[in-house]
């Protein structure tokens, strides 16, 4: 591209580029996606891998890699109580998921009795899914936390029924033998509104135990949690999470 940028800049410092460098790599063009309504899921954008279309769940596996039980109806999937967590056959690592999600309209129970599942990276970090609009529940466990470490910024949950989204930006931890290189970063966009913004993870997270690191494998499968709740899913898909001038 003759005559685009400039060679006889000062250098960035930390880089290997100079102050408008027509040799930088340009980035990909990425086509963004369509908006979800209430009415309608969007479509997701053009380098994402669909996770869940709404038509089958040929993507994941049950519980031991059965076949899932969880009921598919209406563009989305719903759970079926006591069939268990059911999780994506192929492992991700760095990414963005898009998730989004409908507690029940008939509305059950309280605190954490109410409209409760959760969205798992690498199977071992939680994002809590529950039903939190009027319906108070200890902190770190309200919808969209991380679950047993940090409460979300605010409260931006809608009315039971109407579908929720999840944005999750998440980082996973590296390791040199037993020793933490990279903690584990997770960014969390809550229907529009940051909730968790490139949060330092304590470990994997758990229910009434301290959080720790142990040695994991960089990638892992997206897991759904059946908490006995007939929560939906609809639109899931994930994007490999690249740094810059990566292609």
């Amino acid at each position: 591209m003759a005559g685009i940028g400039y060679d006889d800049t000062p250098m960035i410092p930390g880089q290997d580029w100079r102050v408008h460098d027509g040799k930088r790599p340009q980035p990909r063009i990425v086509t963004p996606p369509a908006v979800s309504t209430q009415e309608k899921a969007g479509c997701p954008p053009s380098d994402a891998a669909v996770l869940f279309d709404g038509t089958d769940t040929a993507k994941w596996v049950g519980r031991d890699g059965s076949a899932v039980g969880w009921k598919v109806k209406n563009d989305y999937m719903e759970v079926v109580p006591k069939t268990g967590n059911i999780q994506t056959i192929d492992a991700f690592g760095d990414c963005h998921l898009h998730v989004e999600w409908a507690a029940p309209v008939d509305v059950k129970g309280e605190s954490q009795g109410r409209g409760n599942s959760g969205v798992f990276l690498l199977g071992l970090y939680e994002i809590q899914v529950l039903d939190c609009y009027d319906n108070p529940t200890y902190a770190d466990g309200l919808t969209a936390s991380i679950y047993g470490q940090f409460p979300p910024l605010v409260n931006a949950c809608r009315k039971p029924g109407e579908w929720q989204t999840y944005d999750i930006y998440f980082y996973s931890a590296h390791f040199d033998g037993d020793k933490v290189v990279k903690p584990t970063y997770i960014t969390v966009i809550q229907n529009g509104l940051p909730v968790h913004i490139h949060k330092e993870c304590l470990g994997p997270t758990g229910h009434r135990n301290a959080p720790a690191y142990k040695p994991h494998a960089p990638t892992g499968p997206i897991v759904l949690q059946d908490h006995g709740d007939l929560v939906r899913y609809r639109n899931i898909w994930i994007r490999k999470m690249t740094d810059y001038d990566e292609q």
